[in-house]
């Protein structure tokens, strides 16, 4: 049947053809960097009270710890809240947390469901303390002081997650 034959190519005009098409590249960029976290003075105090807590603290209870912190002890975060029943949760708040263990300085114990501090998230802390250094001392005591009231929520996280 009828038509053009295509002339055959050889591979050095193959090459040179495929100059001419457009090229399309794929550049994986992370969402967020440490550097974004570095900026972020709230994540930083995240990342501090993850840090005090050595045993680890459950999502559940480091919420209410922030929560509590930022109604008794005036506004440290500055996260807005909603209160489900009793439990306060912050888009905000998840949105650092998550920011915390995306760059992977903060991990999620896989065993009990806490958190903890990575070995870079200790690095990172101790390069960026000065940018929080007003606030940790007043969020050392917080913690101290309001920790015992938020201890049975953590338990009840742990003991849920060891259940499953």
């Amino acid at each position: 049947m009828g038509g053009l034959k295509k002339p055959k190519v050889s591979g050095q005009q193959q090459a040179g053809s495929s100059e001419k098409g457009k090229e399309i590249r794929i550049v994986a960029k992370p969402v967020v960097t440490v550097n974004d976290v570095v900026k972020n003075p709230r994540a930083i105090k995240l990342l501090y009270i993850v840090s005090l807590a050595s045993s680890g603290i459950s999502e559940k209870a480091l919420a209410n710890l922030v929560y509590l912190i930022d109604k008794e002890k005036g506004k440290l975060f500055g996260y807005n809240y909603t209160l489900i029943g009793d439990t306060p949760t912050s888009k905000e708040l998840l949105n650092d947390l998550t920011s915390l263990k995306y760059t992977g300085l903060v991990e999620l114990s896989l065993k009990n469901k806490k958190l903890y501090i990575t070995s870079s998230g200790k690095e990172v802390l101790e390069k960026t303390i000065e940018s929080i250094k007003s606030d940790v001392e007043e969020l050392r005591k917080a913690y101290e002081e309001i920790w015992p009231r938020v201890a049975p929520i953590d338990v009840e996280a742990g003991l849920k997650a060891s259940k499953r």
